[in-house]
């Protein structure tokens, strides 16, 4: 095992401390509760599992780094790049949120939220490819059948949509965030519709529409025999059961959530920066893990906002469980485009919404040629830092390496 993994030792994010990350919980519990849970566990979760336990560590290979002034010398290893491991976030949303800002309109933007019911989310949970693209499907469909309407805006609107699965305290909570611009191209293409200033579609008529086609659509899924159902699930395999257990969620109202409008594009992107790479808990979240389980900060939305956060304490393979709920399938896309965004169209329109709002077509940035990866400053004494080795993977080096000038290549 490699020596910088735990073993069962406390750890906590107190000053002065080890810093904890979603790493340390998977190498130090994941092969007990993995042993545990053998032959339960889909091949994905147990993918994810080892790219996060392996993630900057020896067995992803690395380099070492000396400064070229005092001879400080410091490894680095390499990234998993794993979309659901909290650590290799960061540059994915940087790079994608500067493919974006091209996108932006000057106009005002809107959040909207569409939650599924949580009976409907226990068969999610059993169904994630198939109706988590039918909760992208039929929240689209809904905002742009509602937005086309003439007793409305009228319009054809552009979404940005984000699949999230959990709630804050990792329960299994499936809804999709959406970034919408206050208005759109009317339908002749000729005029550019505005929203009012901080109303964009009626939450209510959402709500009804939304219901209506998940309802009809997940009817058909069934129909279509493409739903599986087990463990406590397993009886609505039976027609009548199925339609006895969707009777209650058809009479209640489905709610979309309509936030207030932001403050201009750079809050859009700012919020972009947090939602659309964000995995099921942050590192920062993470405050103790030790023999009485994981310890966190999550939200409790039932309370006011001034008490709203607050702490809890998972027993340790209960954590992992939440976790793992939120493991996407392969190759699902979590982050799609609608209307006037949609990939297909998405240059053309947005050229001919700036010529109707007289706005200069901002270019789209270049994405740079990849290059060598540049060590930061040295800390001790701020000189430059190059690589003098580089490490294959599951290789630790055995001690300091030949530092007397480092500029001169590999010891």
């Amino acid at each position: 095992m490699n020596p910088s993994y735990l073993s069962g030792r406390s750890v906590s994010t107190k000053p002065g401390a080890i810093h904890l990350a979603l790493g340390d919980i998977f190498r130090a519990a994941g092969p007990a509760w993995r042993s545990a849970h053998a032959g339960r566990l889909p091949l994905q979760q147990l993918k994810v599992m080892s790219a996060i336990e392996h993630c900057r560590t020896a067995a992803l290979g690395g380099h070492i780094a000396a400064c070229g002034d005092c001879g400080h010398w410091r490894i680095a290893y390499n990234s998993c790049r794993n979309r659901h491991c909290p650590r290799c976030q960061g540059n994915a949303a940087r790079t994608w949120l500067a493919e974006r800002e091209a996108d932006l309109l000057p106009v005002g933007y809107f959040h909207v939220v569409f939650t599924l019911p949580a009976r409907i989310a226990d068969i999610a949970l059993q169904n994630k490819a198939v109706l988590y693209a039918l909760l992208f499907q039929a929240a689209s469909e809904t905002m742009m059948t509602i937005a086309a309407d003439p007793r409305h805006l009228g319009a054809r609107i552009g979404i940005t949509a984000v699949l999230h699965s959990w709630g804050s305290a990792l329960t299994h909570h499936p809804h999709v965030h959406m970034i919408v611009p206050g208005g759109g191209l009317s339908p002749d293409g000729r005029r550019w519709i505005s929203s009012r200033p901080a109303f964009l579609l009626p939450v209510r008529v959402l709500g009804k529409l939304f219901r209506r086609l998940f309802l009809t659509r997940l009817r058909a899924l069934f129909d279509a025999d493409r739903l599986v159902f087990r463990g406590h699930l397993a009886p609505l395999a039976e027609p009548r059961a199925f339609l006895r257990y969707l009777a209650p969620v058809r009479s209640r109202r489905w709610v979309v959530y309509a936030k207030p409008p932001f403050a201009g594009p750079k809050a859009v992107l700012a919020y972009l920066s947090r939602y659309t790479h964000r995995v099921a808990i942050s590192n920062r979240r993470l405050l103790a893990f030790n023999e009485n389980g994981v310890t966190f900060r999550y939200k409790d939305y039932r309370r006011d906002t001034a008490h709203q956060q607050q702490v809890m304490t998972l027993a340790t393979d209960e954590f992992i469980r939440r976790f793992m709920l939120h493991v996407l399938p392969r190759g699902f896309h979590r982050i799609r485009h609608y209307g006037l965004l949609a990939s297909s169209s998405r240059k053309a329109s947005l050229a001919r919404v700036r010529e109707l709002l007289n706005v200069i077509s901002t270019p789209a940035p270049e994405v740079p040629e990849a290059e060598p990866v540049t060590p930061p400053p040295c800390p001790c004494c701020g000189g430059p830092m190059v690589v003098i080795q580089i490490l294959p993977r599951w290789c630790q080096p055995r001690g300091p390496p030949q530092a007397s000038d480092p500029t001169k290549g590999s010891p």
